[in-house]
């Protein structure tokens, strides 16, 4: 069964960091491209936005507004995928989901609250 899990959500003051953290099982975690994407009130029809990628190499994707000062990064040895965030501003408020594709089908975690204060 695919599981994953984030943890790491918070308030913050606007400038500050975090990191984010999201628990991999049930399927060959290093093998697998894995993605970052957050959810706020504000986008249209309530729908996600992609924030970063990872793929089985490591090799890395990020959407313009968090280039420089977010880091997505991966440990296959514990089936952990993580996203640092710096320099976090209240536009970055939203709820992050972690997600993976397999064989066509998409799974999320349940989520972790991001909450920048200005």
């Amino acid at each position: 069964q695919v599981q994953l899990v984030e943890s790491g959500g918070g308030l913050v003051q606007a400038g500050g960091s975090l990191r984010l953290s999201c628990a991999a099982s049930g399927f060959l975690f290093r093998f697998n491209t894995m993605a970052w994407y957050r959810q706020t009130p504000e986008t249209p029809g309530k729908q996600r936005e992609w924030v970063a990628s990872i793929d089985s190499g490591s090799t890395t994707y990020y959407t313009d507004s968090v280039k420089g000062r977010f880091t997505i990064s991966r440990d296959s040895a514990n089936n952990t995928l993580y996203l640092q965030m710096t320099k976090l501003e209240p536009e970055d408020t939203a709820v992050y989901y972690c997600k993976t594709i397999l064989r066509g089908i998409e799974y999320w975690g349940q989520g972790a609250q991001v909450t920048v204060s200005s």
